[in-house]
């Protein structure tokens, strides 16, 4: 009986051995695959993030492309409101000329 139990002794310490080399052959095959699979979403991450960078900067361009128009408008309206008054002095101006004018006409016609 006592060689029986040694021999299952031994067989149980060589079983349990195996197990933990199996064990840690799963380890190893899950660990490079759990890799391999943050190594590929990184490289995803990598790829949409240089995709975001030039959305960002064409965007950018745009923004000051749209920006620059923009101030173009506003001085050409500053411009023209600028010729608008100026065009309104010289209708009043007119006027008043106008006024003394016939002011003077009247004066002639007394």
């Amino acid at each position: 009986m006592y060689i029986y139990m040694k021999t299952s002794s031994e067989k149980q310490k060589k079983l349990d051995i195996a197990l933990a080399k199996l064990n840690n052959l799963n380890l190893n095959t899950n660990l490079k695959e759990n890799l391999q699979n943050l190594n590929n979403q990184k490289n995803q991450l990598e790829i949409e993030k240089k995709e975001i960078l030039n959305k960002y900067q064409e965007l950018s361009q745009e923004h000051e492309k749209i920006k620059q128009e923009y101030e173009n408008f506003k001085d050409e309206k500053k411009g023209e409101k600028s010729k608008v008054i100026e065009f309104s002095e010289k209708i009043d101006e007119l006027n008043q000329e106008t006024d003394t004018l016939l002011e003077e006409i009247d004066k002639w016609q007394m």
